[in-house]
C-alpha cells in the first residue's frame, strides 16, 4: 500500500503523490476524487498531463466560481512542468483556493526538485508511491492488499502468488481481489496454485523448489513447462542459485528461532521454515556440487554452451541428486 504522511486528509488543499509506481499513483488520485465526491457528488475533476498545464492554466482552473463548486485538479508528471508553469504552481501554493484540491504527481527524482521542495514546505499531504523493484516489497504489497480486504492468507500462499504473477502490481492486486471474492476462509498455497495453474507451475521458483527438494521428475516437468511458456533461462538459473544458497546459508547457521535466523540470514521467517524442510537430505559436499552445477548452467544459458535447455536440465538433475546425498 502507498505510505502517507501524518496529514491523511484526502481533502487537504494539496496532495503530493511521489514515486513511479503507476498503480499507487492512480490510487492516490482516486482516493482524493472519491473523498471529494462523497462531499459533493458534482465535484469537477480536471486530470491534466504536464504539457496540458501551460502558464496561466492553473489560474483559470482555480479561479473563484459563482457556484462555489468543489474541484479536484490533478497534474501528472509534475516534474516535467515548464519553468513558467512551476512559477504559477509555487505562487498558488502560497494561497490555495477554497473548495479546490490540487494533486501533484511527481517522480521524486532530481528533476523538478524545486517544485517538490516547495510543495513539502507548503505542508502538502504526501503519499509515497515508490516503484516496487524487490520481491520483498511485492510480498508486502500482497499482504497489505489482503489486510485492506479483511482477509488472511498463509505466508506460502502470498509467496506463491508473487512468484506466479511477477512484478505487475495491477495484476497482483487483481489476483488478490479475485481470490478474496471467490474463496472463503484462509487462502493457502494450494488454492493459489489451483487458480494460477500454468503460471504458478511455470514459475522459475517452482523449478528451484522441486530441485532442492530432490524431486527430479517434478522439477524437470516444471522446467519444461517454464521454458515452453517463455520464462527466460537466466531467471531459472537465478532461482536455482537462490535455492541452493539458501540451503547452504541455513545449514551453516547456528540453531535458533526462525525470527532470529531470519535477521541473521536476511530471509523472512516463513522461508526459514521452508528451507529447513528442504535441507533434510543435504550435505556440505552436496551444496558444493549443486553450486558448481548452477555456475555451469549459468554459463551455458549465457552463451557458453550450444543448448541452454540441456544445460538447465543437467543442473536440475544434479541439484536434485545432491538433495538426496545424505540419504544415499
Amino acid at each position: 500500500m502507498a505510505k502517507k504522511t501524518a496529514n491523511d486528509d484526502p481533502l487537504a488543499p494539496l496532495t503530493l503523490a511521489v514515486g513511479q509506481e503507476d498503480l499507487l499513483l492512480d490510487r492516490a488520485v482516486k482516493q482524493v476524487v472519491t473523498a471529494a465526491r462523497a462531499v459533493d457528488a458534482d465535484t469537477d475533476v480536471r486530470d491534466l498531463t504536464s504539457d496540458q498545464l501551460q502558464p496561466g492554466t492553473l489560474a483559470e482552473l482555480t479561479s473563484p466560481s459563482l457556484f462555489a463548486e468543489r474541484k479536484v485538479v490533478v497534474v501528472r508528471n509534475a516534474h516535467d512542468l515548464s519553468a513558467d508553469t512551476v512559477k504559477d504552481v509555487k505562487a498558488y501554493l502560497g494561497a490555495p483556493a477554497e473548495e479546490i484540491t490540487l494533486v501533484l504527481l511527481h517522480a521524486g527524482g532530481a528533476k523538478g526538485k524545486g517544485l517538490l521542495d516547495a510543495a513539502r514546505k507548503a505542508g502538502a499531504r504526501e503519499v509515497a508511491c515508490p516503484k516496487m523493484t524487490k520481491p520483498a516489497d511485492r510480498l508486502a504489497f500482497v499482504r497489505g492488499e489482503l489486510r485492506a480486504l479483511g482477509r488472511a492468507a498463509t505466508p506460502e500462499a502470498c509467496q506463491t502468488l508473487v512468484d506466479a504473477i511477477g512484478s505487475d502490481l495491477r495484476e497482483l492486486a487483481s489476483a488478490v481481489a479475485q481470490l478474496v471474492a471467490d474463496v472463503e476462509g484462509t487462502i493457502d498455497e494450494a488454492i493459489v496454485g489451483r487458480y494460477y495453474t500454468g503460471r504458478a507451475e511455470a514459475s522459475s521458483f517452482t523449478v528451484a523448489d522441486r530441485a532442492v527438494e530432490g524431486r527430479t521428475a517434478e522439477a524437470l516437468e516444471a522446467l519444461r513447462w517454464s521454458l515452453s511458456t517463455g520464462v527466460a533461462p537466466v531467471l531459472i538459473t537465478s532461482a536455482l542459485a537462490q535455492g541452493v544458497r539458501a540451503i547452504g546459508k541455513l545449514s551453516s547457521a547456528r540453531g535458533g528461532r526462525p525470527a532470529d535466523l531470519a535477521r541473521e540470514l536476511g530471509m523472512p521467517p516463513w522461508k526459514i521454515d521452508r528451507v529447513r524442510q528442504q535441507m533434510r537430505g543435504w550435505t556440505p559436499d552436496g551444496v558444493s556440487v549443486a553450486l558448481r552445477a548452477v555456475a555451469e548452467a549459468d554459463a551455458g544459458v549465457k552463451g557458453g554452451g550450444d543448448d541452454p535447455e540441456y544445460a538447465l536440465e543437467k543442473a536440475v538433475v544434479t541439484i536434485a541428486r545432491a538433495a538426496r546425498s545424505r540419504r544415499g
